[in-house]
């Protein structure tokens, strides 16, 4: 009972922690969008991300609600080069697990998500996040970025897996046509949990089993061949995700 009544209130207070700091962090987003010029935005923006997700992270492991290993994230923050990384989406929030150690990297997002003050909204702006409103626009700023040598974080399902899906939503083709245009690695991430918390449909009100288990394990890049069609690609990077999360794990996605 004692537990029962600690993940409920630990629960409560995580949601509202989210609410508070991301409007807090939306706002003065916002305000330093208007007064910062752009070279010293950027930076500041991402880190303002970076240790906001570090301090919701920590309290949720200080807390007791999650159980996080992501040690390859590490290695993944110094690579140097252009490249997509390109996780499956299994929940909301996978994205701040990521680039709480990956902060360079360039989220491309839906627009809506950049406006709300509950998701840090205008902070986004701030560190330069690409808004997906059309995918022929999505395309040409995410290619312009990476020829400049920057890094992308894009989900290649293009929304959250489906919670009927065994591993993973179809790929969409965006990932492919960048790496077509742009030659630049992709590199899988994948993502596994013991709860399907926070996937597409989940109801705020649901609280999920804690401690939560989240494995974030890095694969190796994957390159466009020479003459090889993006439906190709598409189709060879969906069998290397499926591959890596078919394989036997305590956090396999079970359906």
């Amino acid at each position: 009972m004692i537990k029962y009544c600690w993940d409920w209130v630990a629960y409560c207070f995580m949601l509202i922690y989210w609410a508070v700091t991301s409007i807090f962090v939306s706002l003065l987003g916002t305000l330093l969008y208007l007064i910062l010029p752009p070279k010293y935005a950027l930076a500041i923006g991402r880190l303002l991300i970076q240790k906001d997700f570090q301090l919701f992270i920590f309290i949720l492991k200080i807390t007791g609600l999650l159980i996080l290993e992501d040690e390859q994230l590490k290695a993944l923050a110094e690579r140097q080069g252009a490249m997509i990384v390109a996780p499956n989406h299994i929940a909301l929030w996978d994205v701040v697990f990521i680039v709480a150690q990956v902060p360079k990297l360039i989220i491309i997002m839906k627009e809506s998500i950049l406006k709300n003050p509950l998701f840090g909204g205008q902070a986004g702006r701030l560190a330069g996040y690409i808004p997906v409103n059309s995918i022929s626009q999505m395309i040409k700023l995410a290619r312009q970025c990476l020829l400049k040598n920057n890094q992308l974080l894009m989900f290649p399902e293009g929304t959250r897996t489906k919670t009927d899906a065994q591993w993973m939503n179809q790929i969409q083709g965006g990932v492919a046509l960048l790496a077509k245009q742009t030659s630049v690695p992709i590199i899988p991430v994948y993502i596994r949990s013991n709860s399907r918390f926070f996937e597409k449909g989940w109801p705020l009100y649901k609280k999920p089993v804690f401690p939560l288990r989240m494995s974030v394990h890095v694969g190796e890049p994957v390159v466009i061949r020479a003459n090889e069609s993006a439906q190709e690609f598409v189709h060879r990077l969906e069998g290397i995700y499926h591959d890596e999360l078919s394989k036997p794990h305590s956090l396999r996605r079970k359906s």
